[in-house]
């Protein structure tokens, strides 16, 4: 089997080989793949997060070790700027929200031999426990982004790239399209007993989930629609006040924190004692 990982701030991942393809998704830098099988420029590709499939132009993948693969899939360390520079010797690679920084010491990471520094602020989601609060912080870093179908990143983002991208900087893992999520986690049977940090999906008038958006504290709702926006929720769907209508009509409520409680201050300083000071203001 071969491995890769993404070299450049934003991949687009199309259905097919070629440029003029519906992009399907996106990979940031340092986010790992398997390789299918190579056509002309083209790399067939299994996505490591999420194992969703899609064509990426071979030159913005740098091929990797297995046990390369292993290291950076496993642990990971994540850009938490919405926008940050690494910078290697001779060029400048800038980062989006949520970017992987392989083997990162603190300083450095490395891609191959290909060495970086980098001095923006970070999280390891393997080593930081996560409340429901940080989860709707995390969310509205990403507000006002442009609607971009497949898209994973503050300049363009869909509606499950955002709750993936939210989750996956938590260090929970989320299938890619929002008709897979909902899959996930465990039912919440009353719009009544909904946490902040759950997942809303909505029914696209014909029996499939075609949109999903993580709710907010006093019934609101954080989504990609147009934009990242915030929204009213009750239990016919998503209201949209500058439309004076419904928009999208509610199907069924997820959980997938273990613990939903909100942490008061206290309990947020100490889950995240791991990290800067700095760090936690970027979100107050």
């Amino acid at each position: 089997m071969e491995y890769a990982a993404c070299q450049v701030s934003i991949a687009p991942v199309r259905a097919l080989p070629s440029d003029k393809s519906e992009m399907v998704t996106q990979l940031l830098f340092g986010e790992t793949i398997e390789v299918m099988e190579r056509k002309d420029n083209w790399v067939h590709i299994v996505c490591a997060w999420d194992g969703y499939m899609g064509w990426v132009d071979g030159k913005q993948l740098k091929r990797i070790t297995p046990s390369e693969f292993d290291a950076y899939t496993d642990d990971q360390t994540l850009n938490l700027s919405l926008v940050e520079g690494l910078m290697a010797s001779d060029h400048f690679i800038p980062l989006t929200l949520g970017a992987v920084l392989p083997r990162y010491d603190g300083l450095r990471c490395q891609l191959g031999e290909q060495s970086y520094q980098f001095s923006g602020t970070v999280i390891t989601p393997k080593k930081a426990r996560l409340s429901t609060d940080w989860i709707v912080k995390i969310a509205k870093r990403y507000l006002h982004a442009p609607y971009l179908w497949g898209g994973r990143s503050p300049f363009g983002i869909d509606c499950s790239g955002l709750t993936q991208m939210v989750y996956k900087i938590a260090g929970i893992r989320l299938l890619r399209d929002a008709s897979q999520q909902v899959t996930q986690g465990r039912p919440v049977d009353f719009l009544e007993q909904c946490e902040p940090g759950d997942l809303a999906f909505f029914d696209s008038g014909k029996g499939q989930i075609a949109h999903v958006g993580i709710i907010l504290p006093d019934c609101h709702i954080i989504h990609a629609s147009g934009k990242v926006r915030i929204d009213k929720l009750d239990h016919f769907g998503i209201f949209n006040k500058e439309q004076s209508r419904y928009t999208h009509q509610l199907r069924v409520v997820k959980r997938l924190l273990v613990d939903p409680a909100p942490a008061d201050t206290n309990d947020l300083s100490e889950n995240l004692s791991e990290l800067t000071q700095t760090q936690t203001a970027l979100f107050e």
